[in-house]
């Protein structure tokens, strides 16, 4: 527990507020209220760890700092966050509101691990990517937003049972995201690659048969499993080319997932769309 100032306010309780939810006490000498309430205050910031920071103000030594937050009655407790003001309450509360009242500002911890899990991620860090989701879904096994992102590392890590037990596992309005619909799509080809002959068999029946139109779309799904749009769309647009009807129209429907699948790759996707427009007309 700190007392603050107008010349400290910024440091004490904005910038801290950018780290951890910032309680400002608002209190005075006289107040009865405020002598029940600030021992219990200071009893949970011990009692929390650090997770939150207490501020006192002094309404009758920081009196412009009072007419700002417009204190009309003590004690006044706000709750700032991220630098701005997200809740407040007037009067002494017994602990079990007062602990209410905090932990909706705590953060959800596995949004922490969610957040981890990104910036591992973000670094390249798969290993510790998937340590943090495992905890953040132990932690919240509703979380949509974790189940995704593991899938799609899942995906990354060839564990395609694994990703589709993730999916799986969405709330119903998450499964029909168009991202999670798109992994779906890729789940669903790497499941079926066990069943493939190996590339280098089918390589060589097209060599031998470019007509081979089953060999290419094979091909073009051992090369969707492992994400390499390129090559898959060059054999599906040649199978529309040669055959509108082999497959019923199956290579241009698989062209349309994988401009799906491709999303995050726009030029490629618009490149090749550009090509099969110009083989359908």
């Amino acid at each position: 527990m700190i007392e603050t100032t107008l010349e400290n306010f910024q440091a004490d309780v904005i910038d801290a507020s950018m780290q951890m939810p910032v309680l400002v006490d608002f209190w005075a000498p006289w107040c009865g209220p405020c002598k029940s309430l600030t021992p219990l205050l200071e009893k949970l910031e011990e009692a929390y760890q650090g997770r939150f920071r207490l501020v006192k103000v002094n309404t009758d030594e920081q009196q412009e700092l009072a007419s700002h937050f417009r204190i009309k009655s003590i004690p006044t407790v706000f709750a700032i966050v991220g630098g701005r003001p997200v809740d407040q309450f007037q009067g002494a509360l017994p602990e079990g509101k007062l602990r209410e009242f905090i932990d909706r500002l705590m953060p959800n911890p596995a949004e922490i691990e969610l957040d981890a899990a990104l910036q591992a991620l973000q670094a390249e860090d798969r290993a510790t990517a998937i340590v943090h989701l495992k905890k953040a879904i132990a932690l919240d096994p509703a979380s949509d937003a974790a189940r995704l992102t593991y899938a799609d590392v899942l995906l990354e890590e060839d564990d395609a049972p694994a990703a589709q037990a993730q999916l799986e596992a969405l709330s119903p309005q998450a499964a029909q995201d168009p991202h999670a619909q798109a992994l779906a799509a890729r789940i669903t080809v790497m499941l079926e690659e066990n069943r493939l002959p190996p590339t280098p068999q089918l390589d060589a029946r097209i060599a031998a048969n470019p007509g081979d139109l089953a060999a290419r779309l094979e091909l073009a799904e051992h090369c969707i499993a492992h994400k390499a749009w390129e090559p898959a769309l060059e054999q599906l647009l040649e199978i529309v080319r040669r055959d509108r009807q082999f497959g019923e129209d199956i290579g241009r429907k698989t062209m349309i997932q994988v401009f799906d699948l491709a999303s995050s790759q726009p030029q490629l996707v618009a490149a090749w769309r550009r090509q099969l427009s110009s083989v359908l007309f």
